[in-house]
């Protein structure tokens, strides 16, 4: 490993892009709301580089509305084939619009759709009636491309702390640790 977390992140990745059967980019985000009640779930990292990591989400998503009273998180990338985990902390915020128009451009045109005819986290009564409002947009923007929704963009988490762990015979783990220093890292390990 280096000593810089980030080329040492793209390492990793760039290895579990290869291995990993499905999703090689999926993390956990664990966010929590003004309460503190922690809440993980999956997503997909979209972009990454010195200035954070990046995904996308509908802005008015339990995720979301906890980002908005409580801007810190966590993610988590764990590839169970190459028996590694990273784990970073840090700040949430939203990406410029440009990048979100960017980047929603690039998905399919099904996904795209999905993104207006989805109320992310509300409850809903029934599939079909999803599969409606799914029709219903496809019709609204049939021969024509498909806008980014205004209350769907994009968030980048700027990072704190890095660990990277690393499985090893007898549960001999190996934990590699950054933490931000103003514009530098201190490294140091950890205990299994």
């Amino acid at each position: 490993m280096t000593k810089d977390p980030f080329s040492t992140f793209d390492s990793w990745f760039a290895k579990a892009r290869e291995t990993e059967l499905n999703d090689g980019n999926a993390m956990t985000i664990a966010t929590a709301d003004a309460d503190g009640q922690p809440s993980a779930r999956m997503v997909l990292l979209k972009g990454h580089g010195p200035d954070g990591f990046i995904f996308y989400t509908n802005k008015e998503s339990r995720k979301a509305s906890d980002i908005a009273s409580n801007h810190k998180a966590a993610i988590l990338f764990h590839w169970k084939s190459l028996r590694r985990q990273i784990r970073i902390e840090g700040s949430l915020s939203t990406v410029p619009d440009n990048v979100a128009d960017a980047y929603f451009a690039t998905r399919s045109r099904d996904s795209q759709l999905g993104a207006w005819a989805s109320d992310q986290s509300r409850p809903l009564d029934s599939r079909a009636t999803f599969e409606s409002r799914f029709e219903e947009v496809r019709a609204r923007f049939d021969g024509r491309d498909v806008p980014r929704p205004p209350y769907w963009s994009g968030y980048c988490l700027t990072p704190q702390r890095f660990e990277f762990w690393q499985d090893r015979e007898h549960r001999l783990h190996e934990r590699r640790i950054f933490v931000r220093d103003g514009d530098n890292w201190n490294e140091g390990m950890l205990y299994p």
